[in-house]
């Protein structure tokens, strides 16, 4: 998975009764875009991810 700050994150749930959570990369700390990534998720929450099968990179929204 690579990514660039600005992008989104898509952690698809994995609960039936859970939604999704989806946020902006503000940070890329690995190597080449490469995790672990400073995510803020649309609640206000930061948090360093690891992203697992369960999620996706997806591209700056446009007009951005």
């Amino acid at each position: 998975m690579k990514a660039t700050t600005g992008e989104r994150l898509h952690v698809h749930s994995r609960t039936v009764e859970q939604p999704d959570r989806t946020g902006v990369i503000l940070e890329v700390r690995g190597e080449n875009g490469q995790p672990p990534y400073l995510v803020r998720f649309d609640d206000g929450h930061e948090r360093l991810v690891f992203p697992g099968g369960d999620c996706e990179v997806e591209g700056h929204p446009a007009g951005a």
